[in-house]
């Protein structure tokens, strides 16, 4: 009788390979790249193709306005970072690195910060409302 190895759901070898790198590039681009245009950056994922020959990287910015910069700098030291990012995985190829900026977080802290101001707005609409009425909101 054949023995079916049955895999874990959930968490593929491509997705554990891809946090490593995500760990390890956060701590080579904080330490080994001098490139003022990259700055504080957050990594935020990474997804490695079936075959290990791609990694995408995407990042934020702390600076919202160097973003771009900061991926133009990043895809700049690809090369360094992926040599530098072989020694320290135990692959047999190291993906080739591809960086993004994703400024999906910044645009969503705006989109929050606009709402809760018209909120309170409104409130503040509502309560001159009900005092020009002579009632008082419970």
């Amino acid at each position: 009788m054949p023995s079916h190895h049955s895999r874990p759901q959930g968490f593929a070898r491509a997705d554990r390979v891809g946090e490593q790198i995500r760990r390890d590039l956060a701590i080579l681009i904080r330490d080994r790249v001098k490139d003022p245009r990259v700055g504080m950056i957050t990594l935020l994922d990474v997804e490695v193709s079936k075959d290990f020959a791609h990694a995408k990287i995407w990042f934020d910015a702390l600076q919202a306005d160097q973003g771009l910069e900061a991926q133009e700098a990043l895809n700049h030291a690809a090369g360094f970072l992926r040599r530098e990012l072989g020694h320290l995985l135990k692959l047999r190829m190291t993906p080739a690195l591809h960086f993004f900026y994703d400024d999906t977080q910044t645009k969503g802290n705006a989109l929050s910060a606009l709402i809760a101001k018209a909120v309170a707005s409104d409130r503040h609409d509502d309560d001159a409302a009900d005092a020009n009425n002579g009632t008082a909101t419970p």
